[in-house]
């Protein structure tokens, strides 16, 4: 029986993660942290409202077996690229290094597909620092999801991710780009999860191996 902690539990995955963990027999207990709540109500969730930006208030809080990273913001809602970097790498890294220092042996991150920290684009280079970061941290299996365009029911609506996400199924349907085609938040979940039973030490999964680990998940 094991203790997962989650960041990012409000997110298009991170809400698919912590509901599949609460329903899943290997997990004994969910800790969720995060800035705001993710109202729900289960006995084997424990949840912690933080502040990431003062980790001496919540750091001996962070033990258990397996810490998922789901966290990330678009350059909108951040409002720069300077706070962007710090929710998406700042926050998720130093919340990482403080599990890994506390003992927790296991750690999967939601990175992207494309994630190059020698990349000329900013989000696809912020990404490749967080998992050149992340690879260097003593967790005993580090897994790595590069998903390609996600799909699910968000809070708000994305113009532009609605017409790439169009964009994507036509291409799909007329047979191109089969290994980026969109893959729904919950698929993404249940990969996350059934990871850690087929990886490794340190493994990097495409979007495409994601839906095969996705079909191995089966906790009913």
């Amino acid at each position: 029986m094991k203790t997962a902690i989650i960041i990012g539990g409000t997110g298009l995955v991170g809400t698919q993660l912590v509901d599949l963990l609460l329903s899943d027999q290997e997990f004994e207990k969910v800790l969720v942290f995060g800035r705001r709540s993710i109202n729900v109500e289960n006995p084997k969730l424990e949840e912690h409202q933080i502040n990431f930006s003062t980790p001496e208030e919540w750091k001996e809080l962070v033990k258990g077996d397996v810490l998922f990273s789901c966290m990330g913001t678009t350059l909108a809602k951040a409002g720069s690229k300077e706070k962007q970097y710090e929710i998406d790498f700042t926050y998720q890294y130093n919340f990482a290094e403080i599990a890994s220092q506390n003992g927790v042996n296991d750690y999967v991150l939601i990175s992207s597909a494309g994630a190059n920290a020698t990349s000329p684009f900013f989000y696809m280079r912020m990404k490749g620092d967080l998992e050149e970061a992340i690879k260097i941290l003593p967790f005993k299996k580090i897994v790595i999801a590069r998903p390609s365009m996600l799909y699910g029911d968000r809070e708000e609506k994305r113009l532009g991710e609605t017409l790439g996400l169009a964009m994507s199924k036509v291409l799909n349907v007329l047979g191109l780009f089969q290994k980026r085609r969109p893959i729904h938040a919950r698929r993404v979940a249940e990969a996350m999860i059934e990871s850690l039973r087929h990886c490794h030490s340190t493994s990097t999964i495409s979007s495409h191996e994601l839906f095969g680990l996705a079909k191995l998940y089966d906790r009913e």
